[in-house]
């Protein structure tokens, strides 16, 4: 099978297509023919040897990365029941486990069943990117009256939050980069569309709202942004943090938050775990939300044999939603 092999850390360029062995299921393990395979920030710092930013230790190379994939099982192990050869499956593979690859195995405890209805390149989306934006959603506890303000709307768990937002009757206020991407936020249904690349987006927001105030504000930017977003919350408000892809977290302290009673949280991290139904429940209801289509994931496609390629647009915030590449 062709697969992505990372030799040595660096730029995008080091990750290569390669022919490499097939890989085989072990007992209880199912392999699925790769229709679809996740990219995400993990990847590209781990393809970095950014070891600062990486939740686990930097693995031995050469390597494949890859942490999502969906596709048709094609190869049963011992032991597993042979209803599910050519079944449409998804799966989240662990933090690094080989799905940049034509061909992949895992456990069939860890699979979710897919409806014909569902994409492939949707399942993904919503398998890791979904229960987490869900998982975000439990923590931060929208009511109708809130006024929501997204950073990073146009990001794969930035384009969920807009959408569950607004079917929970919240006000929308979605922050994004550039033009295209704030065209993309209004088309998701947020009221209020701002571009924080321009340095008064705060003061655009006031006065799109008319008075009224920020109630809940959800940051995965950080830095500049995500201080000024926390500026623009109202008395009581909620700061919910999931990342800072500026390079910086949000910088905030006690006066920040005595002063307007606001509360700040970190929503990711062992609170998703902690959420009822746990990781799996919060994925099979993510994946039913796409299946419904209440829920739509964006996605940017690659073909597998430019991951590179697909690094650098995620690097360079040159994507928009969830990035998959395509065997």
């Amino acid at each position: 099978m062709r697969a992505i092999r990372l030799h040595a850390f660096g730029g995008p360029e080091n990750l290569r297509h390669e022919e490499v062995a097939d890989p085989v299921p072990g007992p209880g393990q199912v392999r699925i023919a790769v229709e679809a395979a996740g990219v995400h920030l993990l990847d590209t710092a781990l393809q970095k040897g950014a070891a600062d930013e990486l939740p686990f230790p930097i693995p031995e190379l050469p390597m494949t990365p890859g942490r999502e994939v969906a596709g048709v099982v094609d190869g049963l192990g011992e032991g597993v029941d042979q209803e599910w050869l050519g079944r449409r499956v998804v799966t989240h593979l662990g933090l690094v486990n080989a799905g940049y690859a034509e061909l992949a195995v895992r456990e069939t405890d860890a699979l979710f069943r897919l409806p014909d209805s569902l994409s492939y390149e949707a399942a993904i989306a919503m398998v890791g990117t979904g229960r987490m934006a869900l998982g975000i959603l439990h923590v931060a506890a929208l009511e109708p009256d809130d006024v929501a303000l997204v950073t990073a709307a146009a990001g794969g768990i930035g384009t969920l939050l807009v959408q569950a937002a607004r079917n929970a009757g919240v006000t929308v206020v979605g922050a994004a980069g550039g033009p295209e991407k704030t065209a993309r936020v209004r088309e998701l249904g947020a009221d209020v569309a701002v571009d924080y690349n321009e340095p008064d987006w705060p003061e655009k927001v006031r006065a799109a709202l008319g008075g009224r105030e920020v109630s809940v504000a959800f940051d995965s930017v950080g830095g500049e942004a995500g201080r000024a977003a926390l500026e623009l919350l109202g008395f009581g408000g909620r700061f919910v943090m999931y990342g800072w892809s500026s390079g910086n977290p949000t910088e905030l302290g006690t006066k920040d938050l005595q002063g307007r009673l606001l509360t700040a949280t970190y929503a990711l991290g062992p609170r998703i775990a902690r959420v009822p139904g746990g990781l799996r429940g919060l994925q099979e209801r993510a994946l039913d939300e796409a299946a419904r289509g209440t829920l739509v994931p964006a996605v940017t496609t690659f073909p597998l044999r430019d991951a590179g390629a697909a690094h650098a647009a995620l690097l360079g915030r040159g994507t928009v939603g969830k990035v998959v590449l395509k065997p």
